[in-house]
């Protein structure tokens, strides 16, 4: 085991941020070096930093705000924006675990919010849209991601995912989807690219709402 590697892992829950800060600015290179999940003693799957940092605060055991804090000091260290491109980038990591603040400051900072882990077309936007998270789907549609990205799983556009939350039992996973929607139907999102179940919900939906009845028509 690399001792160095684990130990980045410990200051990760001790959420020792001095620590960290000192370990990195004498081996910069750990800014870069792939870590297990934090507080989860069973993984073995190592990924990069910026990506493993948000695992914790899907789980509740930091804040987003705290892995803010941790992720500026990987940054400050030479830790890249954009991880393992070919393991799927930190953003879209941040994206579909519920770092919202993380993932802003990843844009801030150059990431790359077109990318799709090995092209299936699923970005940072299909993910911020269907887990509600619209600081970060604002975010990224002021980024000039793209809005209408059609996945090549489902065929389905960022506001499709959002769509698909809503309708889903998932109780967990409600959050500000509706609000997502509207930011992407007010930047252009064209609900004809949505299938007919899609668009029957969402004109169910507008029903009750003014502001997104006005936006279908």
């Amino acid at each position: 085991m690399n001792l160095f590697k684990s130990r980045v892992k410990k200051l990760i829950e001790l959420k020792d941020y001095s620590g960290l800060k000192q370990l990195l600015s004498n081996d910069p290179e750990l800014a870069n070096k792939g870590i297990t999940i934090p507080f989860d003693f069973m993984c073995r799957v190592e990924a990069h930093p910026l990506h493993r940092i948000c695992d914790p605060v899907f789980t509740g055991k930091i804040t987003d705000g705290e892995a803010v804090t941790m992720a500026k000091i990987f940054l400050e260290n030479g830790a890249e924006i954009n991880g393992y491109k070919d393991e799927g980038t930190p953003l879209l990591a941040a994206a579909s675990l519920h770092a919202e603040q993380v993932g802003i400051l990843y844009i801030n900072e150059g990431a790359d919010v077109h990318y799709s882990y090995k092209n299936d077309g699923v970005t940072a936007l299909h993910w911020a849209a269907y887990c509600g998270l619209d600081k970060l789907v604002k975010r990224l549609i002021a980024a000039n991601a793209e809005i209408d990205g059609l996945d090549k799983q489902h065929n389905s556009s960022p506001t499709g995912w959002a769509i698909h939350a809503l309708k889903s039992n998932d109780k967990l996973n409600r959050y500000n989807q509706l609000n997502c929607i509207k930011l992407l139907l007010k930047s252009g999102a064209d609900p004809q690219k949505l299938d007919k179940e899609k668009k029957d919900y969402l004109i169910s939906l507008a029903k009750d709402d003014h502001e997104l009845q006005a936006l279908l028509t």
